[in-house]
């Protein structure tokens, strides 16, 4: 309990600095446009992110571009960056010396400043930015902006999900789009792009639907019928790829999608509400259905997107949006659709604006795009901090005028190291969840898959909810606790996979969970029951534990923090290793450490010292050591490792064990290393043999012989010794099939080096080749059964016999003493993999079938309404957007306070 509490204070402590960070950009930005004043031909060169260090044919820098200076940082993994000031990112589509564009970035050029003193002041900081409402986006640092293999850039910065979120509350969404025969062809494409552009403006905290009218009225997806959905990246996917099969037919009759549209409205939240109405504009008498279902209160607002150049229908499109508190728009080319939905978010926002509700926003995890493209992994998953921006100048105060947000980005793997592993011992963990119940941070969320040598992110990676990794949870108790923000502890009996899921382990782990104050997030650490429970210290002087911990065989886990080289720009290119060293020999006095696993580091180091000794003295007797021995290497709780690679062997066998490659057999942030792991949970006294992952080129078998505790045997002489006495002299080796397997099935020893690491009993590596993804598939969100064996250690020797078809073989199966293994002996005159093989394909196509599995699933998933804790802060109203309801249309003209024409800055008309 006082741990839980202690590591969500210093999160709490760490992510207020973001904060506060974030509330001096927004101040900046604020009075800077409270001092500019607009000029129309303003000209202003600034530093535009795509054409910084380009120079023309001539040789003379493009324009917004020239020098920029960018270094590489190791803060900002190695990226090339500019520390001193930020730059500009302008979309393809919007062009870069819009009098718009140009007095905003002028104005913002104020948070320079900012950005760079915020750096100084919380030197964890990673990116800071301003996204404009009119498009551009200041980053800090500047860095070159990387297009995409089209040679354009496709980001905007109000697209994002930081952006969205803070500009608006939470809004339940009913698409309405018409697939009457008028609106075929190029109507129909913009169309479906109008509906895309609006679902990539919804998030987590929002709910939609999309209803098809015609004659009839239908729901695009008749699983979500007559109900709102959690609009995450799973439900707006989904929604994408159905609306992409729409198709034109019939007259179209509105009134009975309205009438449907607000009756799922009224089921749900009581803040921003909206109907979006997609058309060509023809419809029969509609005007009754609003005054039924929406005035006098009209607390759903309608905007109405009219599809295509016809101008004939304008007025009925427009009516409906001007009386239900809305916002009407020409949609006539697919190059319009992008900037016209986008104008909702402004009207949305103005309740918030006009009262300059300056609340503050964090968002799920996601995938940093720049970060991506350099592959610098560890700073992959963030989450972001933001907040809005108003004009707080007075002619302008009651037209709510939004001029952007601000915000900057967490790295989680940050975050997650105030988490410490050794406090946490071999089995536990710490994680992290958001109010709506999806991961931020967990040893289990896997958000990457491999397309050939690319890395990419799975579809609904951020979108996985706790209770698909703490599956037995199953009454979801502690979901349920953690989501409504509570703090308590209970325990589950667990089954937890190690070796990248090919083994199981049964635990009993005790979960502690609480509250992440100011922010929608919950901690939650889980610590197994019956090891690890205790820290023993010891106590050895600094002179004796640093002496042996700068011993040649020695190293520590560097992913662990055990002094904080982020803070100075001096240190960030130190390992963790010489950090210590340098803090220890006073060279670095100024470094900040973790002095309780420092004494416990040194302890380890001086109390194993005596291992080198002993390896290499046994390295020196070559009559002493064993044949086929190549590495020696002891593991403590503390991340050290000591390890040692034998005379005679050539440098990369030793190597092997400790690449980052296969991080599952290092100390990691995430986890200890699976001989650990498993070591810990097996019988005092014995020896655990354990085959690791080969590698694929596979010119070499290793096998890890892993002991808990020392003790004077021999366990090779015993495993010689049982073969020996299994197989004996009286078979012939024609006659039988020989393997030596592990506790959890995998072949260790056989004749035939494919069996090698492979399941006996499940033919996997002919499963694995058979299941390959086609090319041009969807990735989808499943869940999938792998099997699993685990040995019953009672259980000394048994025998039996396999039917195949016609023919059966016989089997032998002994336990080898003192180790996890089992001596199997197999008739070999009956061939089984045939028989087998037929089975398994049968089943494989059953299970992979999409049409058995996938459909029924797939909506019970999309549709399950899960506990979440939505946002508190709502603005959905404000007095100064009541609405007038007389309109004079012999004149042509609407007049409406959420609709008002207003002239902003310039003699272009600003739409609210």
């Amino acid at each position: 309990d006082e741990l839980v509490k202690r590591f969500a204070e210093e999160m709490e402590e760490m992510l207020g600095r973001k904060m506060k960070a974030v509330k001096r950009l927004a101040e900046a930005a604020e009075d800077a446009d409270l001092d500019h004043e607009y000029n129309e031909t303003l000209e202003f060169d600034y530093y535009n992110s795509m054409l910084i260090n380009t120079v023309d044919e001539d040789g003379n820098p493009v324009p917004l571009g020239g020098e920029f200076t960018l270094e590489e940082n190791e803060h900002f993994n190695k990226l090339p960056v500019n520390i001193q000031q930020s730059n500009i990112q302008v979309p393809t589509n919007v062009y870069n010396r819009d009098p718009d564009i140009l007095n905003g970035v002028y104005m913002s050029e104020a948070l320079n400043d900012v950005f760079a003193d915020n750096f100084q002041e919380d030197p964890t900081l990673t990116w800071q930015y301003f996204g404009s409402s009119t498009g551009f986006f200041r980053l800090y640092p500047g860095i070159q902006w990387t297009p995409d293999e089209n040679g354009v850039v496709t980001f905007d910065c109000r697209n994002r999900n930081w952006y969205i979120q803070a500009a608006t509350s939470p809004k339940d969404v009913v698409i309405v789009v018409d697939v009457s025969g008028s609106m075929k062809g190029l109507r129909l494409t913009i169309a479906k792009h109008t509906i895309n552009t609006i679902l990539d403006t919804l998030g987590e905290n929002d709910f939609v639907n999309i209803i098809a009218y015609s004659d009839y009225v239908r729901y695009v997806e008749p699983c979500f019928q007559g109900t709102l959905v959690q609009a995450d990246l799973d439900n707006r996917e989904h929604f994408k790829l159905l609306v992409e099969q729409l198709h034109v037919k019939g007259e179209g009759k509105v009134k009975k999608a309205m009438k449907e549209s607000f009756r799922i409205l009224n089921e749900g939240s009581l803040c921003n509400q909206a109907i979006m109405l997609i058309t060509d504009g023809a419809m029969e008498d509609f005007q009754d259905v609003f005054q039924e279902f929406n005035w006098p209160e009209r607390r759903v607002r309608v905007f109405t997107y009219l599809i295509g150049r016809e101008m004939t229908f304008a007025e009925n499109v427009k009516w409906i949006a001007c009386n239900n508190k809305g916002y009407y728009t020409h949609v006539s080319t697919l190059a319009d659709v992008q900037e016209n939905v986008m104008e909702y978010l402004h009207v949305l926002s103005r309740p918030m604006v006009i009262n300059h509700d300056h609340d503050i926003i964090w968002t799920e995890a996601y995938m940093d795009s720049v970060l991506f493209n350099t592959q610098a992994q560890s700073l992959l998953l963030m989450t972001s901090v933001a907040m809005p921006v108003f004009s707080k100048k007075r002619e302008t105060l009651s037209h709510g005028i939004l001029l952007g947000v601000v915000g900057t980005d967490v790295a989680l793997r940050e975050l997650m190291r105030v988490a410490t592993r050794y406090k946490l011992g071999v089995h536990g963990y710490a994680y992290l969840i958001t109010n709506n119940g999806y991961i931020l941070s967990h040893p289990d969320l896997r958000p990457l898959y491999k397309e050939g040598k690319k890395l990419k992110p799975k579809p609904n990676y951020n979108s996985v909810d706790l209770s698909e990794v703490e599956w037995e949870d199953s009454e979801e108790k502690l979901r349920t606790a953690m989501v409504k923000g509570e703090t308590g502890n209970l325990s589950l009996d667990v089954k937890t996979s190690v070796d990248k899921g090919r083994r199981v382990m049964f635990l009993k782990n005790d979960y502690y969970y609480t509250v992440i104050n100011e922010t929608p997030f919950s901690l939650g650490i889980v610590l197994s029951q019956g090891y690890g429970q205790y820290i023993f210290i010891g106590n050895v002087s600094v002179e004796e534990g640093l002496h042996d911990l700068l011993a040649p065989d020695l190293t520590i886990a560097n992913e662990w923090t055990y002094c904080e080289t982020d803070i100075d720009p001096a240190h960030r290119k130190l390992s963790q290793l010489q950090a210590v060293e340098q803090y220890l020999t006073g060279k670095e006095p100024d470094l900040e450490c973790d002095m309780q696993l420092l004494q416990q580091t040194l302890f380890d180091a001086v109390v194993t010292a005596p291992m080198e000794a002993y390896w290499n003295a046994l390295m020196l007797n070559v009559s002493s050591m064993d044949e086929g021995i190549e590495t020696a290497f002891l593991g403590t709780r503390s991340g050290l490792i000591r390890f040692l690679r034998y005379a005679g062997i050539e440098k990369r066998i030793g190597k092997s064990f400790l690449t980052s490659t296969d991080k599952e057999n290092m100390f990691t942030l995430d986890h200890f290393p699976v001989w650990y792991r498993r070591a810990a949970e097996y019988p005092a006294g014995k020896f655990l043999y354990y085959m690791p992952r080969q590698d694929t080129r596979g010119r070499r078998t290793y096998l890890y012989l892993v002991y808990a505790h020392p003790q004077n045997k021999t366990n090779k002489q015993i495993l010689r010794n049982t073969i020996y006495d299994v197989i004996g002299s009286s078979v012939s080796y024609q006659d039988i099939e020989c393997y030596v397997i592990d506790n959890n099935g995998f072949v260790l020893i056989s004749e035939q080096r494919n069996d090698v690491s492979s399941h006996t009993c499940t033919h996997r590596i002919w499963l694995e080749s058979s299941v390959h993804k086609k090319k041009g598939d969807i990735l989808q969100p499943c869940d999938t059964e792998y099997p699993s064996f685990v040995y019953e250690p009672s259980v000394k020797e048994t025998n039996s016999i396999i039917k195949c078809g016609r023919c059966q073989k016989m089997f032998v199966v002994q336990q080898i003493p003192e180790s996890n293994l089992l001596m199997l002996v197999v008739q070999a005159d009956c061939d089984c993999s045939k028989h087998v093989q037929e089975n398994h394909t049968m089943l494989l196509l059953l299970l992979l079938d999409p049409a058995v599995h996938n459909s029924s699933v797939k909506c019970d998933r999309m549709k399950s309404q899960k506990v979440r804790r939505r946002p508190e802060s709502c603005h959905s109203y404000h007095a100064q957007v009541s609405i007038l309801p007389h309109h004079d249309t012999s004149k042509n003209t609407y007049i409406h306070t959420t609709l008002l024409k207003r002239k902003y800055y310039n003699n272009k008309y600003y739409k609210n």
